[in-house]
């Protein structure tokens, strides 16, 4: 069967399900070069600029953010350095709020992709009965045997392809949905892991500091 067969056999329910593809289809290649760019270049950046305030070269490890803030965890560890003298739990409420305001870039999309798998299978499933529906109706009591049941079991063939590309839709894009949900969660275990290292490098700063200007007996 040709695809512009399938499609007119599918009926009118195959026109949501084109849409949701082709926006399911947009939606996956944002969220790839997305992650592809984050996965590329944020550890390594984020592990410079550790490196860069261990050795109490603040300036430097600003500049390296600077350049990069474009990366989620530069503009969470940015929040907390550009602070003026902060203690260190203002340190950490700084990391903690710009951690919590990149959450939603993180899991962008992921409640569209939800609403397409939940409702691709369902428009597929209501194409099929239609389709049933329009076959049955069309066949009398007299006819069973005759030609016109032969028509109607090549129509309830046709009606299951909306239910085959319903399913198909929403397959496709949980396979997606699954993988970006994973790379989200790694990603908020590496703000965690990265964003405590920063705050305990900063207390270590802040103690030194409060020890320097200590008064002496």
């Amino acid at each position: 069967m040709e695809i512009g067969n399938v499609f007119t056999a599918g009926g009118v329910v195959m026109w949501p399900l084109l849409g949701f593809s082709v926006l399911a289809g947009a939606l996956i290649i944002e969220r790839v070069i997305f992650w592809v760019k984050i996965n590329n270049r944020q550890n390594r950046v984020v592990r410079e600029v550790l490196q860069l305030y261990r050795l109490d070269n603040v300036v430097g490890a600003l500049d390296k953010l600077q350049q990069n803030t474009d990366l989620p965890m530069s503009r969470i560890f940015l929040a907390a350095l550009e602070l003026e003298e902060p203690t260190p739990e203002e340190f950490r409420l700084a990391l903690e709020s710009e951690a919590q305001a990149e959450i939603p870039l993180l899991k962008r999309f992921q409640n569209i992709f939800e609403t397409i798998i939940g409702l691709a299978p369902l428009l597929g499933l209501l194409g099929t009965v239609l389709g049933l529906i329009a076959s049955f109706a069309s066949l009398n009591i007299g006819d069973v045997g005759g030609a016109k049941t032969t028509g109607v079991t090549g129509g309830i063939s046709e009606a299951l392809v909306s239910t085959a590309s319903g399913l198909v839709v929403a397959i496709f894009t949980l396979l997606f949905a699954n993988t970006f949900r994973g790379l989200y969660l790694r990603q908020i275990a590496w703000i965690q892991e990265y964003g405590g290292q920063l705050e305990l490098l900063y207390r270590r700063r802040y103690e030194r500091g409060e020890k320097s200007y200590a008064p002496t007996r």
